[in-house]
């Protein structure tokens, strides 16, 4: 037993250490303990799906391409987005534009465009397919590009469309995944720590019963339609004979080509872009396993990309040691030039009346 003086004496201390502890812990700067208190949000991955075939469906590929270039225009990499497109519009034998795959009847901009990387296509764009690139357990020789490589820290983008109903979503017109099937899917991604947080969003008929048997942390979801109730295509195109896009899709990329990199619009925003008065369908909106509030949660912890960047006007030299010399004689001999980086908007709402 220790004496009454030495005893004494250790708990003098221990607790001038405690103080000290709590107020160094106190003079920390406030940014810090904010940024401690962040989640651990440290990158993006999309995986963006179209499930129906057939030239009919053409506007359930113009949903997916305009999702796909809207979150490709702003940050996240094609290394970084899984692309599953069922059947292949722009070089179908019925298209009159070869190559070419338009969201609205305008024709503003090809969404199919130069640059479009699609990862599965055709009769790849299976049931098991996606779920294995869900939960990881791609089949051996599958490429890096048709893999999800996300983990603890990434925000997960799940878009999909196509053909559905109570409890289900066809794939190829052939086979389907229930609620079921995506719920245990994403309990094994939560399970294995290949996400952070994930954005479900999808656009089919009774959209919102594919999220009802969600049970895993940090999910939220988003439907163009009720259980019971169609979602609607938004108008068609007479020269090709098809529906160009959907209802909810169209508002809400109507939405998305309005933000930018460094936007702060939030995701409670984007969650009401589709009223029922003009969707005529009733979104579906499940934030019960989401820990935080969705208007301050912003828009581009979903739809953009986590980057250390610098923005700056000036001319930055990148060079190797031993041509150094070289590019500094270059830059100081050439006026310093001003650009502008612009982006071409998809469609604008008064294309289409």
């Amino acid at each position: 037993m220790l004496p009454k003086g030495l005893l004494l004496l250790l708990i003098i201390i221990y607790s001038c250490a405690a103080e000290h502890v709590s107020t160094e812990t106190s003079m920390l700067p406030e940014a810090y303990v904010d940024a401690a208190q962040r989640s651990t949000h440290t990158n993006n991955w999309a995986v963006l799906v179209d499930a129906s075939r057939f030239w009919f469906n053409y506007r359930h590929v113009a949903n997916v391409l305009s999702i796909y270039r809207s979150v490709k225009r702003l940050g996240i990499p094609d290394s970084q987005i899984i692309l599953m497109i069922a059947d292949d519009m722009a070089c179908n034998a019925r298209n009159p534009r070869p190559g070419q795959v338009y969201n609205n009847a305008n024709q503003h901009i090809n969404v199919y465009g130069d640059d479009v990387e699609v990862d599965y296509r055709g009769y790849e764009v299976t049931v098991e397919n996606f779920v294995r690139l869900l939960t990881g357990r791609t089949q051996n020789g599958t490429a890096r590009s048709k893999k999800l490589l996300s983990d603890a820290g990434s925000n997960v983008l799940i878009y999909l469309t196509g053909h559905g109903g109570d409890g289900f979503l066809k794939f190829q017109d052939s086979e389907e995944i229930t609620s079921q099937e995506l719920a245990d899917g994403i309990q094994q991604m939560w399970e294995k720590k290949r996400y952070n947080e994930l954005f479900f969003m999808v656009d089919t008929c009774q959209a919102a019963s594919l999220y009802e048997k969600f049970t895993s942390p940090n999910v939220l979801a988003v439907a163009s339609s009720l259980v019971g109730e169609d979602s609607l295509s938004h108008h068609v195109d007479p020269s090709i004979g098809v529906y160009m896009i959907d209802r909810y899709t169209y508002y809400a990329l109507e939405f998305l080509e309005k933000v930018q990199p460094f936007s702060k619009r939030t995701i409670g925003e984007f969650l009401q872009v589709c009223p029922k008065r003009v969707c005529i369908s009733t979104v579906g909106v499940r934030k019960d396993l989401y820990r935080r509030d969705p208007h301050k949660v912003p828009i581009t912890d979903f739809f953009g990309a986590i980057r250390p960047t610098r923005v700056s006007t000036d001319r930055i030299n990148v060079t190797l040691a031993n041509e150094e010399d070289f590019v500094n004689e270059v830059v100081q001999s050439e006026p310093r030039k001003q650009f502008k980086i612009i982006l071409e908007p998809q469609f604008t709402a008064e294309l289409i009346k």
